[in-house]
């Protein structure tokens, strides 16, 4: 039998106790991070640290620890309580609006009106990763000569870039050498003109959503989480090991002195004229470790892995609670694990795109964003680079854009049934999904077609995903105190934590809305 099949049939059974047999029942966490290391980490975590340079580590460690506490919150309430995050959220006292959607009324409470907005916010946001994975592929396979002509000049515009910032710390013999290269570039950038105009990443993207939209439609649970773990492993490793590598360089390695200075709570100063490095970085915030999208993610991976069900409807027997907090365990187990792998892989990231990007003044954006990205593989892996770096590319944003759109989908079918729009049983369900498999794609690649920016659709779905991070801090506390059986309490050092990671979200929050409305 299937993993699918056993999810949908199992009854309840205790967890395992075996460190095996918990490693064996683990999976929505490296769902999660399948979506999260795109275009949390290879996009605006890059930014972040080209704009901030070393200066906010500190802040991109705490953006991955924190939200854990009010993930497996979540997640706690779900499988305890057979319910996922909408109809959850939903229960939330504070104002309801109510609406006639044809001859039925649909009802939200505030804190699902908000996630609406979020939810458009994050089709764009996706429609930003499925335009990165089509610059991948444009440049790997160009489609057109314009495309062609575009691959090249762009990729000597940005070795000339870094040309001119190894010249920055080069002796002199080799600062001779770098200057004569740079004056080539320059001479052969000038002779070609202004670079061409190319469409081929929009052709890509239509292509690769459709082949998002076979997969979605015809995947499940087991399929996803074997897909993103293969392939958010593979780019990982490829990562970490550039970063080390990188330090056997002068020019480019990470010095104690910045790491120390990374991890001083210190803010960088903002440069007249540019973008305050303090407004990406909490846009980054709240996308980079497990986003606010992630977070009401989460609960639907654990109840279609089996956890809700495996613990059963909630009673007052000891063999009940015996296997909540069993499950709960193996959540715990899930939770963390991925934290570690998405955390060191968010300071790779990080450090990277200060040491490399930061130092080479190149700001990843708009149709050269993948280009500028693979500047930071070019020291180590040389002529290499880029197609190393696009092999990554492709893996880590289309493992993203396909774990994403399917978790977004599993909210939108969702909410049509808490709204009391819909009533839908387990097939009407599984059909909304595959509707939603081929709608959801369509509407993300049509943000990107006509908006091909995917930098800033990337951040404004992190400022929204920011704000909504108090909210679901508020919900979070309002189900802990609320809503939890005493029997599956956590303790005060926990409680400390949650409510600390409340006032993170609330102050994150509270910038980023004071920032978008005065600055």
């Amino acid at each position: 039998m299937s993993q699918d099949e056993e999810s949908t049939t199992a009854t309840v059974r205790d967890a395992p106790t075996t460190t095996m047999g918990i490693l064996r029942n683990v999976g929505p966490g490296m769902i999660l991070a399948g979506s999260i290391v795109g275009s949390g980490e290879l996009i605006a975590t890059t930014r972040t640290g080209a704009e901030a340079h070393f200066d906010f580590l500190w802040l991109i460690i705490i953006g991955c620890i924190i939200k854990v506490f009010a993930q497996i919150e979540l997640g706690r309430y779900a499988i305890t309580n057979g319910k996922t995050t909408l109809a959850a959220l939903n229960e939330v006292p504070g104002p309801r609006l109510s609406l006639p959607v044809g001859k039925r009324r649909a009802t939200v409470n505030w804190i699902l009106l908000y996630w609406f907005l979020m939810f458009l916010a994050i089709l764009g946001q996706q429609g930003g990763i499925v335009g990165g994975v089509g610059q991948a592929m444009a440049i790997s396979v160009p489609l057109t000569e314009e495309g062609k002509a575009y691959n090249e000049q762009v990729a000597q515009k940005i070795v000339r870039d870094v040309k001119k910032a190894e010249s920055a710390n080069a002796s002199s013999e080799e600062k001779h050498a770098l200057k004569a290269e740079i004056a080539q570039l320059e001479a052969e950038l000038e002779t070609q003109g202004s670079i061409p105009k190319a469409n081929d990443d929009v052709y890509w993207s239509l292509i690769l959503t459709l082949a998002a939209i076979f997969l979605l439609v015809w995947g499940k649970f087991s399929f996803i989480q074997r897909f993103s773990v293969f392939l958010v492993a593979a780019f990982t490793l490829i990562t970490i090991a550039n970063l080390f590598a990188l330090q056997s360089y002068d020019k480019w390695s990470v010095t104690a002195e910045e790491l120390r200075r990374g991890l001083s709570f210190g803010f960088p100063a903002a440069e007249e004229g540019s973008r305050n490095p303090l407004i990406t970085a909490l846009a980054t915030f709240g996308i980079i470790g497990v986003g606010a999208a992630e977070l009401l993610a989460y609960p639907y991976w654990c109840l279609e892995k089996g956890y809700g069900k495996y613990v059963g409807k909630r009673d007052d027997s000891d063999a009940w609670a015996h296997r909540a907090k069993g499950w709960m365990k193996v959540m715990h187990w899930d939770a963390w694990g991925a934290m570690v792998v998405y955390t060191f892989c968010t300071i790779a990231f990080y450090l990277l795109g200060a040491a490399v990007l930061g130092r080479s003044n190149l700001l990843p954006e708009g149709s050269e964003m993948i280009q500028t990205l693979s500047a930071m593989y070019q020291p180590v892996f040389g002529s290499f680079t880029q197609n190393l770096f696009l092999f990554g590319a492709f893996a880590v944003l289309f493992s993203t854009f396909y774990v994403a759109i399917a978790a977004q989908g599993r909210l939108a079918v969702d909410v049509a049934k808490v709204s009391g729009i819909a009533k839908l049983d387990e097939t009407g369900r599984q059909q909304g999904l595959r509707w939603m498999g081929v709608v959801l794609p369509t509407l993300s690649v049509l943000c990107y077609v006509f908006f091909p920016k995917p930098v800033v659709l990337v951040l404004i779905a992190g400022t929204m995903q920011a704000i909504m991070l108090p909210l679901i801090g508020f919900a979070v506390l309002y189900f802990r105190y609320k809503k939890s059986d005493e029997r599956l309490q956590p303790n005060k050092i926990w409680d400390f934590f949650l409510w600390l990671s409340f006032v993170g979200f609330l102050i994150v929050g509270i910038y980023q809305t004071y920032a978008k409305l005065f600055q």
